[in-house]
């Protein structure tokens, strides 16, 4: 037995009903959590909803102003303007296969070669 002892002479009563029954304390406790979760989900949910209108707001404005200015769109115009791009000095290279590797589509006529460890 140890020199003193761990319990007190006068005991706290919430203490003691803590220890018998600790869901007392774990039961209300997890109420109260999800309790404020639902409660702040109107609060969050007033937030997005003022970000979305102003969002919207903005994307009206800018539609207004984009109406008045726009330049219509033709696809021969925009196929001429490229073609008469400059090129850049680039040609296209073919670069060899690997030995061993197949075109497109053919089935090799050998198994590939076994990597060799130096």
């Amino acid at each position: 037995m140890p020199p003193f002892q761990n319990n007190p002479l006068n005991p706290n009563p919430v203490h003691v009903l803590l220890r018998k029954h600790p869901s007392l304390f774990g039961i209300p406790f997890v109420l109260i959590i999800v309790g404020a979760s639902f409660g702040m989900q109107s609060f969050a949910q007033t937030r997005y909803d003022l970000q979305d209108q102003k969002i919207q707001n903005v994307t009206k404005e800018q539609e207004l102003g984009l109406a008045r200015n726009r330049r219509k769109f033709d696809i021969r115009e925009e196929y001429f303007r490229l073609n008469a791009a400059p090129e850049d000095g680039w040609e296209n290279k073919r670069i060899p296969r690997p030995a061993g590797l197949p075109e497109w589509g053919v089935p090799p006529t050998e198994p590939p070669p076994k990597p060799s460890s130096n």
